[in-house]
Protein backbone atom coordinates (compact mmCIF):
# COMPACT_ATOMS: atom_id res chain seq x y z
CA UNK A 1 0.00 0.00 0.00
CA UNK A 2 1.49 3.43 -1.29
CA UNK A 3 1.06 6.39 1.41
CA UNK A 4 2.03 9.43 -0.62
CA UNK A 5 1.89 12.88 2.31
CA UNK A 6 2.07 16.53 1.50
CA UNK A 7 2.26 18.91 4.66
CA UNK A 8 -0.30 21.18 4.38
CA UNK A 9 -3.36 23.33 6.09
CA UNK A 10 -6.63 22.06 5.71
CA UNK A 11 -7.84 18.89 5.78
CA UNK A 12 -6.96 15.41 6.07
CA UNK A 13 -8.03 13.37 2.98
CA UNK A 14 -7.09 9.70 2.64
CA UNK A 15 -7.89 8.42 -0.68
CA UNK A 16 -8.72 5.29 -1.24
CA UNK A 17 -8.50 3.55 -5.16
CA UNK A 18 -7.56 0.23 -6.32
CA UNK A 19 -5.86 0.87 -9.79
CA UNK A 20 -6.66 -1.24 -13.01
CA UNK A 21 -3.69 -3.15 -14.55
CA UNK A 22 -2.35 -1.20 -17.71
CA UNK A 23 -3.63 -4.04 -20.06
CA UNK A 24 -6.54 -1.91 -19.69
CA UNK A 25 -5.73 1.50 -19.90
CA UNK A 26 -7.93 3.28 -17.52
CA UNK A 27 -9.48 7.21 -17.51
CA UNK A 28 -10.47 6.12 -14.18
CA UNK A 29 -6.82 5.79 -13.21
CA UNK A 30 -5.55 9.01 -14.78
CA UNK A 31 -8.56 11.08 -13.00
CA UNK A 32 -7.80 9.33 -9.36
CA UNK A 33 -4.16 10.59 -9.57
CA UNK A 34 -5.10 14.10 -10.88
CA UNK A 35 -7.65 14.75 -8.19
CA UNK A 36 -5.09 13.48 -5.56
CA UNK A 37 -2.90 16.56 -6.80
CA UNK A 38 -5.36 18.69 -7.03
CA UNK A 39 -6.34 18.48 -3.25
CA UNK A 40 -2.76 18.97 -2.21
CA UNK A 41 -2.78 22.03 -4.45
CA UNK A 42 -5.54 23.21 -3.06
CA UNK A 43 -4.02 23.31 0.41
CA UNK A 44 -5.36 19.40 1.75
CA UNK A 45 -2.84 17.02 2.73
CA UNK A 46 -3.92 13.96 0.90
CA UNK A 47 -2.83 10.37 1.25
CA UNK A 48 -3.16 8.08 -1.11
CA UNK A 49 -3.69 4.19 -0.25
CA UNK A 50 -3.49 2.46 -3.32
CA UNK A 51 -3.44 -1.19 -4.59
CA UNK A 52 -1.61 -1.64 -8.05
CA UNK A 53 -3.37 -4.53 -9.89
CA UNK A 54 0.13 -4.60 -12.01
CA UNK A 55 1.92 -5.44 -8.91
CA UNK A 56 0.16 -8.48 -7.48
CA UNK A 57 -0.07 -10.57 -10.38
CA UNK A 58 0.90 -13.93 -9.89
CA UNK A 59 -0.41 -17.35 -10.48
CA UNK A 60 -3.09 -17.34 -8.09
CA UNK A 61 -3.84 -13.87 -8.25
CA UNK A 62 -7.53 -14.35 -10.38
CA UNK A 63 -8.53 -16.88 -7.32
CA UNK A 64 -7.35 -14.42 -4.18
CA UNK A 65 -9.42 -11.59 -6.45
CA UNK A 66 -12.49 -13.40 -7.27
CA UNK A 67 -12.61 -14.35 -3.64
CA UNK A 68 -12.37 -10.92 -2.28
CA UNK A 69 -14.98 -9.42 -5.09
CA UNK A 70 -17.24 -12.10 -3.81
CA UNK A 71 -16.88 -12.01 0.03
CA UNK A 72 -15.97 -8.56 0.56
CA UNK A 73 -12.88 -9.95 2.92
CA UNK A 74 -9.71 -8.95 1.60
CA UNK A 75 -6.51 -5.62 1.71
CA UNK A 76 -8.16 -3.39 3.70
CA UNK A 77 -6.34 0.29 4.50
CA UNK A 78 -7.94 0.54 8.28
CA UNK A 79 -4.63 0.03 10.24
CA UNK A 80 -3.43 3.18 8.00
CA UNK A 81 -6.43 4.92 8.25
CA UNK A 82 -6.49 4.52 12.23
CA UNK A 83 -2.85 5.44 12.11
CA UNK A 84 -2.94 8.56 9.93
CA UNK A 85 -6.25 9.54 11.10
CA UNK A 86 -7.91 11.95 8.13
CA UNK A 87 -10.58 13.86 8.57
CA UNK A 88 -12.43 12.31 5.44
CA UNK A 89 -11.48 8.97 3.34
CA UNK A 90 -12.61 9.29 -0.52
CA UNK A 91 -13.11 6.01 -1.93
CA UNK A 92 -13.35 6.11 -5.85
CA UNK A 93 -12.71 2.06 -6.52
CA UNK A 94 -12.27 -0.95 -4.34
CA UNK A 95 -12.45 -3.68 -7.27
CA UNK A 96 -10.73 -6.05 -7.33
CA UNK A 97 -7.96 -5.76 -4.76
CA UNK A 98 -9.72 -4.08 -1.43
CA UNK A 99 -12.17 -5.95 0.81
CA UNK A 100 -15.60 -3.67 1.96
CA UNK A 101 -16.03 -5.44 5.42
CA UNK A 102 -13.46 -2.68 6.78
CA UNK A 103 -15.84 -0.06 6.45
CA UNK A 104 -18.24 -1.31 9.27
CA UNK A 105 -14.91 -0.43 11.17
CA UNK A 106 -14.78 2.90 10.18
CA UNK A 107 -16.55 5.45 11.63
CA UNK A 108 -15.32 8.80 10.32
CA UNK A 109 -16.80 10.35 7.15
CA UNK A 110 -16.73 8.54 3.76
CA UNK A 111 -17.11 10.00 0.62
CA UNK A 112 -18.02 7.35 -2.29
CA UNK A 113 -17.20 8.49 -6.40
CA UNK A 114 -19.02 5.84 -8.66
CA UNK A 115 -16.77 6.42 -12.21
CA UNK A 116 -19.34 3.49 -13.21
CA UNK A 117 -21.89 1.41 -12.96
CA UNK A 118 -19.75 -2.25 -11.51
CA UNK A 119 -22.72 -1.59 -8.10
CA UNK A 120 -25.80 -2.65 -10.84
CA UNK A 121 -23.91 -4.44 -13.44
CA UNK A 122 -21.09 -6.81 -13.61
CA UNK A 123 -19.24 -5.45 -16.82
CA UNK A 124 -20.15 -2.23 -14.97
CA UNK A 125 -21.50 -0.41 -18.33
CA UNK A 126 -24.83 -1.20 -18.42
CA UNK A 127 -24.33 -1.88 -21.68
CA UNK A 128 -24.88 -5.75 -23.65
CA UNK A 129 -25.02 -6.93 -27.28
CA UNK A 130 -24.81 -3.49 -28.46
CA UNK A 131 -27.78 -1.34 -26.36
CA UNK A 132 -28.31 -0.56 -22.85
CA UNK A 133 -29.12 -3.10 -20.77
CA UNK A 134 -30.78 -2.74 -17.53
CA UNK A 135 -31.90 -6.40 -16.57
CA UNK A 136 -29.65 -6.74 -13.18
CA UNK A 137 -30.74 -3.39 -11.84
CA UNK A 138 -34.48 -4.03 -13.17
CA UNK A 139 -34.47 -7.09 -10.58
CA UNK A 140 -33.22 -9.78 -12.84
CA UNK A 141 -29.79 -10.02 -10.19
CA UNK A 142 -28.43 -12.95 -12.22
CA UNK A 143 -28.75 -11.96 -15.66
CA UNK A 144 -25.57 -10.84 -16.13
CA UNK A 145 -23.98 -14.41 -14.82
CA UNK A 146 -26.06 -16.40 -17.71
CA UNK A 147 -24.38 -13.39 -19.87
CA UNK A 148 -21.20 -14.19 -18.94
CA UNK A 149 -21.54 -10.20 -18.81
CA UNK A 150 -17.95 -9.56 -16.89
CA UNK A 151 -15.23 -10.50 -19.81
CA UNK A 152 -17.45 -12.61 -21.96
CA UNK A 153 -17.47 -15.68 -19.20
CA UNK A 154 -19.67 -16.55 -16.63
CA UNK A 155 -16.46 -18.21 -14.38
CA UNK A 156 -15.30 -14.60 -13.86
CA UNK A 157 -18.88 -12.76 -13.69
CA UNK A 158 -19.84 -14.87 -10.61
CA UNK A 159 -17.93 -13.12 -7.92
CA UNK A 160 -19.56 -10.03 -9.00
CA UNK A 161 -22.90 -11.34 -9.20
CA UNK A 162 -23.07 -12.73 -6.41
CA UNK A 163 -21.72 -9.56 -4.64
CA UNK A 164 -24.71 -7.52 -6.34
CA UNK A 165 -26.78 -10.11 -5.74
CA UNK A 166 -29.38 -7.62 -3.57
CA UNK A 167 -28.28 -4.39 -5.95
CA UNK A 168 -26.58 -0.90 -5.66
CA UNK A 169 -28.41 0.06 -2.93
CA UNK A 170 -27.25 -2.85 -0.66
CA UNK A 171 -23.22 -1.99 -2.06
CA UNK A 172 -21.67 -1.85 1.18
CA UNK A 173 -19.73 1.06 -0.23
CA UNK A 174 -22.71 3.09 -1.15
CA UNK A 175 -25.09 1.52 1.65
CA UNK A 176 -21.74 3.18 4.52
CA UNK A 177 -21.23 6.31 3.05
CA UNK A 178 -22.06 10.01 3.49
CA UNK A 179 -21.71 11.76 0.57
CA UNK A 180 -21.95 9.50 -3.41
CA UNK A 181 -20.13 11.52 -6.01
CA UNK A 182 -21.62 10.80 -9.62
CA UNK A 183 -20.11 12.50 -12.37
CA UNK A 184 -23.23 13.03 -14.76
CA UNK A 185 -26.86 13.58 -14.92
CA UNK A 186 -26.72 10.36 -16.94
CA UNK A 187 -25.32 8.53 -14.16
CA UNK A 188 -27.43 10.04 -11.38
CA UNK A 189 -30.57 9.08 -12.47
CA UNK A 190 -29.45 5.50 -12.98
CA UNK A 191 -28.04 5.34 -9.20
CA UNK A 192 -31.34 7.20 -8.04
CA UNK A 193 -33.52 4.32 -10.12
CA UNK A 194 -31.09 1.75 -8.62
CA UNK A 195 -32.09 2.97 -4.92
CA UNK A 196 -29.64 5.28 -4.01
CA UNK A 197 -31.52 8.71 -1.92
CA UNK A 198 -31.07 11.94 -4.17
CA UNK A 199 -30.20 13.44 -0.75
CA UNK A 200 -27.06 11.78 -0.38
CA UNK A 201 -25.68 11.90 -3.96
CA UNK A 202 -23.63 15.06 -5.52
CA UNK A 203 -22.89 15.84 -8.72
CA UNK A 204 -19.40 16.56 -9.21
CA UNK A 205 -18.03 16.26 -13.17
CA UNK A 206 -14.22 15.51 -13.31
CA UNK A 207 -11.76 18.28 -14.10
CA UNK A 208 -9.11 17.96 -16.83
CA UNK A 209 -5.94 20.12 -16.86
CA UNK A 210 -6.34 23.56 -18.71
CA UNK A 211 -3.91 22.85 -22.24
CA UNK A 212 -2.72 26.71 -22.00
CA UNK A 213 -1.14 25.44 -18.96
CA UNK A 214 0.09 22.59 -20.66
CA UNK A 215 1.94 24.59 -23.50
CA UNK A 216 3.48 27.36 -21.79
CA UNK A 217 6.54 26.69 -22.67
CA UNK A 218 5.68 25.82 -26.30
CA UNK A 219 6.27 28.41 -29.27
CA UNK A 220 4.96 26.60 -32.41
CA UNK A 221 1.88 27.05 -33.40
CA UNK A 222 -0.56 24.25 -33.66
CA UNK A 223 -1.76 24.02 -37.28
CA UNK A 224 -5.52 22.92 -37.40
CA UNK A 225 -6.31 20.36 -40.16
CA UNK A 226 -10.02 19.48 -42.09
CA UNK A 227 -9.96 16.24 -40.15
CA UNK A 228 -12.36 14.36 -37.98
CA UNK A 229 -11.44 12.97 -34.53
CA UNK A 230 -12.38 9.67 -32.24
CA UNK A 231 -10.65 9.02 -29.37
CA UNK A 232 -10.81 5.52 -27.28
CA UNK A 233 -10.43 2.17 -26.79
CA UNK A 234 -11.59 0.24 -29.63
CA UNK A 235 -14.63 -1.90 -27.95
CA UNK A 236 -18.38 -2.90 -28.78
CA UNK A 237 -19.86 -0.22 -26.16
CA UNK A 238 -17.77 2.77 -27.41
CA UNK A 239 -19.23 2.51 -31.00
CA UNK A 240 -16.53 2.67 -33.23
CA UNK A 241 -17.10 -0.58 -35.39
CA UNK A 242 -21.28 1.38 -35.70
CA UNK A 243 -19.34 4.78 -36.58
CA UNK A 244 -17.39 3.60 -39.39
CA UNK A 245 -19.78 1.75 -40.91
CA UNK A 246 -21.77 4.65 -41.23
CA UNK A 247 -18.98 6.88 -42.17
CA UNK A 248 -19.15 8.59 -45.26
CA UNK A 249 -16.02 7.52 -47.89
CA UNK A 250 -13.61 10.35 -48.31
CA UNK A 251 -14.43 12.15 -45.18
CA UNK A 252 -11.66 12.37 -43.23
CA UNK A 253 -11.29 10.81 -39.86
CA UNK A 254 -8.43 9.87 -37.47
CA UNK A 255 -8.85 6.94 -35.08
CA UNK A 256 -6.64 7.31 -32.28
CA UNK A 257 -6.61 3.82 -29.60
CA UNK A 258 -6.49 0.60 -29.62
CA UNK A 259 -8.32 -2.11 -28.24
CA UNK A 260 -9.78 -5.73 -29.53
CA UNK A 261 -12.11 -4.69 -32.11
CA UNK A 262 -9.25 -3.05 -34.15
CA UNK A 263 -9.09 -5.55 -36.82
CA UNK A 264 -13.36 -5.33 -37.69
CA UNK A 265 -12.44 -1.81 -37.92
CA UNK A 266 -9.82 -1.54 -40.40
CA UNK A 267 -12.21 -3.81 -42.30
CA UNK A 268 -14.66 -1.57 -41.78
CA UNK A 269 -13.65 1.96 -42.45
CA UNK A 270 -13.95 3.51 -45.62
CA UNK A 271 -12.07 6.18 -47.63
CA UNK A 272 -10.55 8.35 -45.58
CA UNK A 273 -10.05 6.91 -42.21
CA UNK A 274 -6.56 6.88 -40.68
CA UNK A 275 -5.69 4.53 -37.53
CA UNK A 276 -3.42 6.34 -35.38
CA UNK A 277 -2.90 3.99 -32.58
CA UNK A 278 -2.55 4.62 -28.91
CA UNK A 279 -1.18 8.12 -28.43
CA UNK A 280 0.37 8.96 -25.43
CA UNK A 281 -1.96 11.07 -23.20
CA UNK A 282 0.30 14.09 -23.38
CA UNK A 283 0.48 14.39 -27.44
CA UNK A 284 -3.21 13.71 -27.11
CA UNK A 285 -3.59 16.73 -25.66
CA UNK A 286 -0.98 18.88 -27.05
CA UNK A 287 -2.65 17.97 -30.90
CA UNK A 288 -6.41 18.42 -29.65
CA UNK A 289 -6.78 21.89 -31.18
CA UNK A 290 -5.60 21.06 -34.47
CA UNK A 291 -8.81 18.78 -35.56
CA UNK A 292 -12.10 19.76 -36.63
CA UNK A 293 -13.71 17.67 -33.83
CA UNK A 294 -14.60 15.42 -31.66
CA UNK A 295 -16.86 12.50 -32.59
CA UNK A 296 -18.66 10.61 -29.62
CA UNK A 297 -20.22 7.79 -30.78
CA UNK A 298 -20.18 5.69 -27.45
CA UNK A 299 -23.22 3.30 -27.06
CA UNK A 300 -23.12 2.74 -23.72
CA UNK A 301 -24.35 5.52 -20.18
CA UNK A 302 -21.00 6.68 -20.12
CA UNK A 303 -21.08 8.74 -16.98
CA UNK A 304 -17.28 11.19 -17.79
CA UNK A 305 -15.46 10.30 -20.34
CA UNK A 306 -12.07 12.49 -19.76
CA UNK A 307 -12.10 13.24 -23.40
CA UNK A 308 -15.05 15.46 -22.96
CA UNK A 309 -14.01 18.22 -20.86
CA UNK A 310 -10.16 17.78 -22.80
CA UNK A 311 -11.82 18.51 -26.15
CA UNK A 312 -13.87 21.70 -24.33
CA UNK A 313 -10.62 23.32 -23.08
CA UNK A 314 -8.93 22.56 -26.75
CA UNK A 315 -12.21 24.57 -27.78
CA UNK A 316 -13.06 21.70 -30.02
CA UNK A 317 -16.57 21.19 -30.88
CA UNK A 318 -18.40 17.50 -29.73
CA UNK A 319 -20.42 15.71 -32.42
CA UNK A 320 -22.22 12.51 -30.19
CA UNK A 321 -24.84 9.96 -30.86
CA UNK A 322 -27.30 9.42 -28.18
CA UNK A 323 -26.44 6.65 -25.40
CA UNK A 324 -24.12 8.38 -23.37
CA UNK A 325 -23.67 11.21 -20.78
CA UNK A 326 -21.87 13.28 -23.43
CA UNK A 327 -24.49 13.52 -25.58
CA UNK A 328 -26.77 14.84 -23.11
CA UNK A 329 -24.42 17.32 -22.20
CA UNK A 330 -23.42 18.30 -25.96
CA UNK A 331 -27.20 18.93 -25.73
CA UNK A 332 -27.20 20.86 -22.40
CA UNK A 333 -24.53 22.61 -23.05
CA UNK A 334 -24.05 23.83 -26.71
CA UNK A 335 -21.12 22.17 -27.35
CA UNK A 336 -21.70 20.46 -31.01
CA UNK A 337 -24.36 18.31 -31.87
CA UNK A 338 -26.23 15.19 -31.27
CA UNK A 339 -26.91 12.95 -34.42
CA UNK A 340 -29.38 9.77 -34.14
CA UNK A 341 -28.10 6.57 -35.93
CA UNK A 342 -30.36 6.46 -38.51
CA UNK A 343 -29.34 10.16 -39.91
CA UNK A 344 -27.36 11.09 -43.25
CA UNK A 345 -23.85 11.35 -41.55
CA UNK A 346 -22.76 13.12 -44.97
CA UNK A 347 -25.15 15.82 -44.23
CA UNK A 348 -24.94 16.50 -40.59
CA UNK A 349 -20.49 16.29 -41.28
CA UNK A 350 -21.30 18.87 -43.80
CA UNK A 351 -23.66 21.33 -41.81
CA UNK A 352 -21.04 20.71 -38.93
CA UNK A 353 -18.34 21.74 -40.69
CA UNK A 354 -19.92 24.90 -41.85
CA UNK A 355 -21.46 25.56 -38.19
CA UNK A 356 -18.98 24.31 -35.78
CA UNK A 357 -15.93 26.50 -36.06
CA UNK A 358 -18.01 29.28 -34.59
CA UNK A 359 -18.65 27.10 -31.84
CA UNK A 360 -14.78 26.67 -30.65
CA UNK A 361 -14.77 29.79 -28.24
CA UNK A 362 -18.19 28.79 -26.68
CA UNK A 363 -16.77 25.45 -25.65
CA UNK A 364 -14.17 26.43 -23.98
CA UNK A 365 -15.80 29.17 -22.09
CA UNK A 366 -18.37 26.50 -21.14
CA UNK A 367 -14.95 24.48 -20.24
CA UNK A 368 -13.42 27.26 -17.65
CA UNK A 369 -17.34 27.33 -16.49
CA UNK A 370 -17.48 23.85 -15.27
CA UNK A 371 -14.31 21.70 -15.92
CA UNK A 372 -11.45 23.19 -14.63
CA UNK A 373 -9.32 22.46 -11.66
CA UNK A 374 -10.98 25.19 -9.37
CA UNK A 375 -14.36 24.15 -10.17
CA UNK A 376 -13.69 21.41 -9.04
CA UNK A 377 -11.44 21.69 -5.64
CA UNK A 378 -14.17 24.06 -4.77
CA UNK A 379 -17.79 21.70 -5.45
CA UNK A 380 -15.69 18.82 -3.72
CA UNK A 381 -14.67 20.87 -0.70
CA UNK A 382 -18.67 21.29 -0.16
CA UNK A 383 -18.77 17.85 -0.54
CA UNK A 384 -16.36 16.88 2.20
CA UNK A 385 -17.87 19.67 4.24
CA UNK A 386 -21.18 17.89 3.56
CA UNK A 387 -20.02 14.83 4.76
CA UNK A 388 -18.28 15.52 7.62
CA UNK A 389 -21.53 17.80 8.76
CA UNK A 390 -23.15 14.52 8.07
CA UNK A 391 -21.43 12.22 10.33
CA UNK A 392 -21.38 15.10 13.15
CA UNK A 393 -24.82 13.43 13.89
CA UNK A 394 -24.07 9.95 13.66
CA UNK A 395 -25.15 7.62 16.92
CA UNK A 396 -21.49 7.18 19.17
CA UNK A 397 -19.52 9.85 16.89
CA UNK A 398 -17.92 12.72 17.40
CA UNK A 399 -15.40 15.12 15.58
CA UNK A 400 -13.07 17.47 17.58
CA UNK A 401 -13.78 20.34 15.11
CA UNK A 402 -9.93 20.29 13.74
CA UNK A 403 -9.07 16.90 14.02
CA UNK A 404 -9.77 13.58 13.23
CA UNK A 405 -12.75 11.39 13.78
CA UNK A 406 -12.76 9.25 17.24
CA UNK A 407 -15.79 6.64 17.78
CA UNK A 408 -16.54 6.42 21.64
CA UNK A 409 -16.75 2.79 22.54
CA UNK A 410 -19.30 1.42 25.22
Amino acid sequence: MEVLEACASGLRVAVVHSFYGSSSPSGENQTVVAQAEALRRAGHRTLLLAKYTDELSHPLYPLRAAATVATGFGCSPLAELRRLRPDVVHVHNLFPNFGRTWLRRWHGPVVATVHNYRPMCAAATLHRDGATCTRCPDGDRWAGLYSGCYRGSRAATAPLAWAGRHGAAADPLLRRADRVVVLSDASRRMYLRAGIPERQMDLVPNFTTDPTVLRQAEDVPMERTARWLFAGRLTPEKGIRELLLRWPAGRPLDVVGSGPLLDDCRRAAPEGVRFLGALDHAELRRRLPSWTALVFPSRWLEGAPLIYPEALAAGLPVLAFPGSGVAEAVRTQGTGAVVGWDESLDAVLADATERFPALRHHCRSVFEQHYTEEVWTARIDEVYTNAISSRAGAPHARYSGSGPWTREMR
